[in-house]
């Protein structure tokens, strides 16, 4: 490949003129202050071009066809001819098999060059990928030239890139809706029957996100917690066929996404209504993965659901953010206290008499108590004993899909 006077790229070698997928990959060492004092330019760039050749020649070679590489001042460019297929997959294809080899190829090529400087020598891999199309021959040049562009332009960090393909994931993730509801049981503990299901969120593909509590705090992070919110509220009540009509369905919601405007009850009341529920049948849990700010707003949003039929529930009661004040200022029908305060309570005083102090203090306000993380027979009947009204675990019920035999 070479470079024309006129910034034009021209490409030789047996596909060129053929229409199809190019693609070009951005390599880029960032050396710290010291490692640029130790050792000559001209060396570098010589190992640093051998290592970074014979490196990604292993790792793309049995999938693309390489026409070239160009050494600009610390810069490698790679160009390489992409097999048939999407254009964002393939491009997505190259940024994660980039990626995954990128903390490795630092490693060791810091290692070697040190070895040759007998000095401590460091610094970052930035990579850049971009795909683009040709779709004519005089379209070739033009084509390169802008890919290498897009390369430069979005070079990143091993720490940038992941973040890149976690934001391709979650867009996927979002576009097929593939996430899926489970179910856990909720023990009346004074009729002895099921009272309502938890609704839960399973991920399917488990690359990018280890499991909901991954995927959620990435949704946060990237400003888009509501619309997987509302994924999952809507998959909630479409998987729930087996509720009974006089049980609960709690459905997790985070506190900030209840006084986002966009947060409407209209859509889950239609979504109720094709199960031939209602709003009775649903508990709004609060999870509070973040302080409350502005505890009017919420209270606000939360009057008006309430109004319709909704009913509140606050989460993780004694760990976290649930407070005390969450309590006075939300007034909710339902408290859960954490897992944290229940595992081995037959066996704690100091947390038998936390959760008889929240019962206590339940009851004057109308309010029920759930005791989470129920795994052993000696803590639920200490529950009981202490005065919860409900109780949710390992011990009742596993997380599974809804059928229409869990409900009994």
């Amino acid at each position: 490949m070479s470079q024309l006077g006129n910034g034009i790229w021209t490409m030789s070698g047996t596909q060129a003129g053929q229409p199809g997928l190019i693609g070009v990959l951005y390599m880029s060492w960032q050396q710290s202050g010291e490692s640029e004092q130790s050792g000559s330019g001209m060396s570098f760039r010589k190992e640093w071009k051998q290592f970074a050749e014979r490196e990604t020649e292993a790792v793309f070679k049995s999938s693309v066809l390489f026409e070239g590489m160009d050494w600009i001042h610390d810069d490698l460019f790679i160009y390489m001819r992409l097999p048939s297929g999407r254009r964002g997959t393939l491009e997505g294809w190259l940024l994660e098999t980039a990626f995954k080899h990128t903390k490795e190829w630092e490693r060791r090529f810091a290692a070697h060059m040190q070895q040759l400087s007998e000095q401590h020598w460091s610094g970052k891999l930035y990579i850049g990928v971009a795909v683009a199309e040709i779709s004519s021959s005089s379209e070739e040049g033009s084509a390169w030239y802008e890919a290498v562009k897009q390369a430069m332009l979005h070079g990143q960090s091993a720490g940038g890139m992941e973040r890149s393909i976690k934001r391709r994931a979650f867009d996927r993730l979002m576009e097929q809706r593939s996430i899926d509801p489970v179910y856990q049981p909720i023990l009346s503990l004074r009729e002895d029957k099921v009272f309502g299901f938890e609704a839960l969120t399973r991920t399917r593909e488990r690359t990018w996100f280890e499991g909901p509590l991954e995927l959620f705090s990435f949704a946060e992070q990237e400003g888009a917690a509501y619309v997987l919110d509302r994924l999952a509220r809507e998959k909630a009540i479409e998987g729930c066929g087996g509720l009974r009509r006089e049980q609960k369905l709690f459905i997790n919601v985070m506190a900030q996404i209840i006084e986002d405007p966009e947060f409407s009850p209209g859509l889950t009341l239609s979504l109720l209504e094709r199960r031939g529920l209602s709003p009775h049948n649903v508990v709004f849990e609060i999870t509070e993965r973040n302080s409350i700010e502005d505890f009017g707003a919420v209270k606000k949003a939360l009057e008006h659901y309430r109004s319709q039929g909704y009913q509140i529930a606050i989460d993780d009661v004694g760990a976290g953010y649930s407070s005390l004040q969450s309590i006075v200022e939300l007034r909710p029908d339902y408290l859960k206290v954490d897992r944290s305060i229940i595992q081995d309570i037959h066996q704690d005083e100091m947390k038998a008499h936390i959760l008889h102090t929240l019962a206590q203090l339940a009851a004057k306000m109308d309010i029920s108590i759930i005791a989470e993380g129920i795994e052993q027979e000696e803590e639920l009947a200490k529950v009981r004993e202490l005065g919860a009204s409900y109780a949710q675990g390992y011990l009742l019920g596993r997380p599974a899909a809804m059928s229409e035999d869990r409900g009994i």
